[in-house]
C-alpha cells in the first residue's frame, strides 16, 4: 500500500478520511468552483483563446492533480503568468484567434506535461532552484504589470495591437485614449471595485463571480451591447471531446523555449504556494518530485481535452484553504461543478462583458507586484536588490521569456561569483577563553603574536583558488617579519577538489621552505579523508592537525619549536 500511495497520494487521505472533513471539503470545493468560472474564462482570454477553453482547463486536469498531487489544498488551473507565457510563445508562431493558434496552445500543454512528468520521474525538481527569490520577485512584478496593462484594451473598449512590451502598450493606449467607450470603462471600474471591496469584507465571498453577475445584468438589462460594450458572446456548451493534438516536429522545436519556461515557472509558482499552505497543516508532506509528476499528468490530460497549460494558483489555493479544504476531495467537487456549468449553464455567459473579465485579471495580477520585497532587499541585501531590479527591467523591456532568461543567467552568475569569493576572516582570541572570532567584528578579539589564524568559509575548489591564494599571500606578507605559525581553521571548508589539494601541496611546501609552520584545525571528517588519500597529511605532518583552534594555539605556545622537532600527534 505504501509503495502505491507514493505514486497515488490520494489513496492515503482516502484510507484515513474522517467524516468531520466532509463539510469543509464540499464547502471549499463549491467556493473554488464558483471562483474558477470567471477566472478560467478570463485567463483563457488573456492567453488569446476562446473563454470556453479556460473552463476545460479546470475539469480533468484539476481532478488528475487531486489524485496524484501531494498537496491537499492546492487548486490547479489556468493562472495569469502561464496564460501570458502561452500568448507570448504561441503568438510568435501563429496569429491569435486562428485555429492554428488554438492547436499550438493545446500542443504546448502536451509538451509541458511531458517535460514536467519526466523531470519528476528523473527526480530533477531541484532545477527550479535556478530561479532565486529576488529573480522570481522581479520577474513576477514585471510580468504582473505587463499582464495588467495588456487588459487596457478591454477595460477602455478600444482596439490595441497585442504587445508584451509595456512601453508599446502605454504609447498605443495614449494615442487612442479619446476613443474610450465610457460604458465599457464604467463597467470595468465597477467590476474592479466590487472584487476589491468584497475581498476586504470577506475573502471567502467569490467577488469575481459577483462582478460577472453584475456585468451580465448590466449589459442585458440596459442594452449596453448596442452601445459598443464588447461581450463574450456565444459560449459552446457540453463537455470537450477527447482527442490527441496533431503537431509537426517544426512546431515542437519552435515551442520548446516556451514549454521549458512554463514548466519551470509553473512548477515554481505551484510548489511555492503548496509549501506555504502545507506549513499550516502538519498531517501530510509536499514532495516536489511527485508534484512535478502530478502537474505533468494534469497537463497531459488537459491536452487531450483541448486545454492549455495549467498549474497551481495562489489566490484559488488560499481561498480553498480558508474555506476549509482538508483533502483533494475539494478539488474533485470543484471539477464536478465546472462540468455541470459546461453541461447546463454556458448560455448564461452570452452577455458577459469582456471588461469584467479584464477586471478579474487586473485585480489578480496587480496583487503580485511586490514593492515590499524590493524595499526590504534595498535595506538588507543590496546585491539581491540589484538582481531583482535587473530582472524587472529586463522583463519589461525585452519581454517575458527573455526576462526570465536574463534572471536565470543572473542567478547562476551571482552564485558562481559568490562561490568564487567566500568569506575569509583573520581570527583572534576573546580574552582568556578558547573562543576565536573575526578581529574586524570583535573589538576584544586579539591576534596571537607570531601566529596567523585564518578561517575560510566555503568549499575550496578550482574557481575560488585564486582568491584564496591571493588573500592568504597578502596576510602572510603583512606579518612575515614576526610570523612563525599559520593556523588554518577548516571548520567552514566542506569539501575540496583535486585542484585545491594540489595548490595546498604547493602552499604548505612553500611556507615550510620559508620556515613557517602550517597547522590545520577543526577539519571535518570527509576533508581529513581527502588529505590522507592524497598524501597531504604526511606533507603537513600528522602532528600539525588539531581538533580546535584553541588546542592548536596552546600547543604552538607550549612548544614554540620548528615542526621537525614536534613529535606528538593530535588527530
Amino acid at each position: 500500500m505504501n509503495s502505491v500511495a507514493r505514486w497515488i497520494p490520494a489513496l492515503e487521505w482516502i484510507k484515513n478520511y474522517q467524516r468531520s472533513w466532509l463539510k469543509g471539503d464540499i464547502s471549499a470545493g463549491l467556493t473554488v468552483g464558483v471562483m474558477l468560472i470567471p477566472q478560467g474564462m478570463a485567463y483563457a482570454m488573456l492567453a488569446g483563446l476562446p473563454p470556453i477553453h479556460g473552463l476545460y482547463a479546470v475539469t480533468l486536469p484539476l481532478a488528475i492533480y487531486a489524485i496524484l498531487g501531494t498537496s491537499r489544498q492546492l487548486a490547479v488551473g489556468p493562472v495569469a503568468m502561464v496564460s501570458l507565457l502561452t500568448a507570448t510563445g504561441v503568438g510568435a508562431i501563429a496569429e491569435v484567434g486562428t485555429e492554428a493558434f488554438l492547436t499550438l496552445a493545446i500542443v504546448l500543454s502536451l509538451m509541458v506535461g511531458v517535460i514536467q512528468f519526466l523531470l519528476g520521474l528523473l527526480r530533477l525538481g531541484f532545477l527550479v532552484n535556478l530561479l532565486s527569490h529576488p529573480v522570481i520577485s522581479g520577474f513576477t512584478s514585471a510580468a504582473a504589470l505587463i499582464i495588467g496593462l495588456s487588459q487596457l484594451k478591454h477595460l477602455l473598449g478600444i482596439d490595441l495591437a497585442r504587445s508584451h512590451h509595456i512601453h508599446e502598450i502605454l504609447i498605443a493606449a495614449g494615442e487612442r485614449i479619446a476613443e474610450t467607450n465610457p460604458m465599457t470603462l464604467l463597467i470595468g471600474l465597477v467590476g474592479i471595485g466590487l472584487i476589491i471591496g468584497i475581498k476586504k469584507v470577506n475573502k471567502a465571498i467569490p467577488g469575481p463571480l459577483l462582478a460577472v453577475v453584475f456585468g451580465i445584468l448590466a449589459v442585458f438589462g440596459f442594452g449596453l451591447y448596442d452601445q459598443g460594450v464588447k461581450i463574450v458572446g456565444s459560449v459552446p456548451g457540453g463537455l470537450p471531446s477527447f482527442s490527441f493534438p496533431t503537431f509537426s516536429w517544426d512546431q515542437i522545436e519552435a515551442l520548446i523555449p516556451t514549454a521549458l519556461t512554463i514548466s519551470l515557472v509553473g512548477f515554481m509558482e505551484s510548489i511555492a504556494v503548496a509549501k506555504a499552505v502545507q506549513n499550516k497543516h502538519k498531517d501530510y508532506e509536499v514532495v516536489p518530485n511527485q508534484e512535478l509528476i502530478a502537474l505533468g499528468a494534469a497537463n497531459l490530460a488537459g491536452a487531450v481535452i483541448q486545454s492549455y497549460p495549467v498549474t497551481g494558483g495562489f489566490s484559488r489555493t488560499a481561498v480553498n484553504d480558508q474555506a476549509g479544504a482538508k483533502t483533494g476531495l475539494a478539488s474533485l467537487v470543484s471539477a464536478a461543478l465546472i462540468v455541470l456549468t459546461l453541461l447546463f449553464l454556458t448560455p448564461l455567459f452570452y452577455y458577459l462583458p469582456k471588461a469584467i473579465l479584464a477586471s478579474v485579471i487586473m485585480v489578480a495580477v496587480f496583487g503580485l507586484i511586490d514593492w515590499k520585497e524590493a524595499k526590504h532587499l534595498w535595506h538588507v541585501h543590496r546585491s539581491d536588490f540589484w538582481m531583482l531590479a535587473v530582472t524587472f527591467v529586463a522583463t519589461l523591456s525585452l519581454g517575458i521569456e527573455q526576462g526570465i532568461g536574463v534572471g536565470v543567467a543572473l542567478s547562476i552568475a551571482v552564485h558562481i561569483y559568490r562561490s568564487m569569493r567566500p568569506h575569509l576572516a583573520v581570527l583572534g582570541r576573546i580574552g582568556e577563553t578558547d573562543a576565536f572570532r573575526n578581529v574586524t567584528r570583535f573589538t576584544d578579539a586579539r591576534e596571537i603574536p607570531g601566529t596567523l589564524i585564518v578561517r575560510f568559509d566555503g568549499r575550496l575548489y578550482f574557481a575560488n583558488l585564486a582568491y584564496f591564494q591571493s588573500q592568504l599571500k597578502a596576510l602572510v606578507e603583512q606579518r612575515q617579519d614576526d610570523l612563525h605559525t599559520i593556523i588554518i581553521n577548516g571548520e567552514g571548508i566542506s569539501s575540496l577538489d583535486s585542484s585545491a589539494l594540489h595548490e595546498l601541496h604547493n602552499f604548505v611546501s612553500d611556507q615550510k621552505a620559508k620556515g613557517f609552520r602550517v597547522v590545520f584545525a577543526g577539519l571535518i571528517g570527509p576533508v581529513r579523508d581527502l588529505f590522507a588519500r592524497d598524501g597531504l597529511t604526511d606533507i603537513v605532518g600528522r602532528e600539525n592537525f588539531y581538533l580546535s583552534v584553541g588546542a592548536a594555539v596552546d600547543k604552538v605556545a607550549e612548544t614554540r619549536l620548528p615542526p621537525q622537532y614536534a613529535t606528538q600527534a593530535n588527530l
